[in-house]
């Protein structure tokens, strides 16, 4: 039996949508692409392509629908063995992730997906790294707005520094025209879904230390400058920031730590931050997060967060999610400050004397950027295996698509990364 080259499994979900919505519009560029869908329902998975369908005025008859469900081992395998690569959008992952990747390094069936959650990460390297390797096939996460911006944008610039780069300092900002903020406060600006992962990393973020210490039980060496942190509340440009507490900063440390160990490449220190703007928001939001932490961690607290995300959120998260003209119409922008060394410094006696910037731009992060991010990431692991590392495994996007033409694709598709000296 013939594969299909991309399955999106988790199609009805509202990320998953958007995510086939997306890929009407790609499969375009790509005549003879072949894709499917896959859900727990076929009465939701017709339904869904039948409104793409009047929405889009393709024929999406011809779209295979496949019947799949996490808690039907069988049926995720069969799943699998009928798709190249599967584009996961079925989270919470932490609940629902581990069941895909054990079934598709069965089938040797790639795996991307947009998960933001450290802990299921970390775990599925720890655990399927090597019969990935084995399998011959990819399993690569956080192949959203967490984290291809950062990660790549970070492995972008130190393409384009030309010299040796010590530390990054990212700052995120998005925008939202008050034309909409009306629309915004009505039907928020984060689906459930994504609240439901947050709140459950959160709850279980004190398994982080003891499966870091498992996934990697030698720490890296010490470089200097030694990056410090900036204090939970500072100015940058000013903007009043906060430190982004994403899945970023573990991303980019495994991609580093992954060219340190393979190609010998030194280890760049990096922390990214997120702009929001004046003192009293930003302090507001500082308590606010401190609050959401502490209520995660007790199971009363923990499912009134789940049970009420519009009011514990301020509104922000809503179980419909965003409105289309929120979503098409928040901006997002995300600078990476370096500094470094210019090619032929000795790193050792002479202070950092070079700085440049990478500039990542786009719209709709959590629903617009972050499926195009997904589908080529897909495409890349169909189209160009042979500049990805090794035979498989369980990676990063860094680490995976850092000699392919990933960041090329992405900025033909609305997603642009920019490199400049300062």
């Amino acid at each position: 039996m013939s594969r299909l080259d991309v399955v999106i499994f988790g199609a009805t979900g509202f990320t998953g949508a958007k995510t086939v919505e997306e890929m009407v519009r790609i499969a375009k560029k790509y005549p003879g692409l072949a894709w499917g869908v896959a859900g727990r329902s076929q009465s939701k998975l017709e339904e869904l392509m039948a409104s793409l369908g009047k929405k889009t005025g393709e024929d999406l008859s011809g779209i295979k629908m496949i019947v799949a469900d996490v808690t039907d081992e069988q049926s995720i395998k069969d799943m699998c063995l009928q798709a190249r690569v599967v584009a996961n959008c079925a989270g919470p992952y932490r609940m629902y992730g581990e069941p895909v990747v054990k079934a598709a390094v069965e089938a040797k069936t790639h795996v991307v997906d947009v998960s933001g959650e450290s802990q299921f990460i970390e775990l599925m390297q720890l655990k399927y790294d090597q019969a990935a390797k084995d399998a011959g096939v990819y399993i690569i996460s956080a192949c959203g707005f967490d984290s291809i911006p950062n990660d790549m944008g970070l492995v972008y610039m130190q393409q384009k520094f030309d010299g040796t780069l010590n530390s990054v300092e990212s700052y995120i900002s998005s925008d939202l025209p008050r034309e909409y903020q009306a629309e915004a406060k009505e039907r928020g600006v984060i689906n459930y879904g994504t609240w439901e992962s947050l709140v459950n990393g959160l709850a279980h973020s004190n398994e982080l230390g003891p499966l870091r210490r498992k996934l990697f039980p030698e720490k890296l060496p010490t470089f200097k400058p030694k990056l410090q942190p900036r204090s939970a509340i500072h100015k940058h440009e000013g903007v009043w920031c906060v430190p982004f507490m994403g899945t970023d900063s573990s991303i980019v440390y495994r991609t580093q730590r992954w060219f340190y160990e393979n190609d010998h490449k030194r280890p760049v220190q990096f922390k990214p931050y997120f702009k929001l703007g004046g003192l009293i928001t930003t302090a507001f939001a500082a308590l606010a997060g401190l609050i959401l932490f502490f209520m995660s961690k007790t199971s009363v607290t923990k499912r009134l967060l789940l049970n009420h995300p519009r009011f514990f959120s301020f509104g922000l998260v809503t179980r419909e999610g965003p409105s289309e003209n929120v979503m098409n119409n928040t901006k997002f922008q995300i600078q990476l400050f370096g500094e470094g060394w210019e090619r032929g410094v000795d790193v050792e006696a002479s202070k950092p004397n070079k700085k440049a910037v990478v500039t990542v731009k786009g719209v709709n992060p959590g629903y617009g950027a972050t499926v195009t991010a997904l589908l080529f990431s897909a495409l890349t692991c169909l189209k160009e295996s042979d500049k990805m590392p090794g035979t498989g495994g369980v990676l990063t996007t860094g680490a995976a698509f850092s000699k392919t033409d990933l960041i090329k694709n992405l900025n033909e598709n609305n997603l642009t990364f920019e490199f400049q000296l300062q």
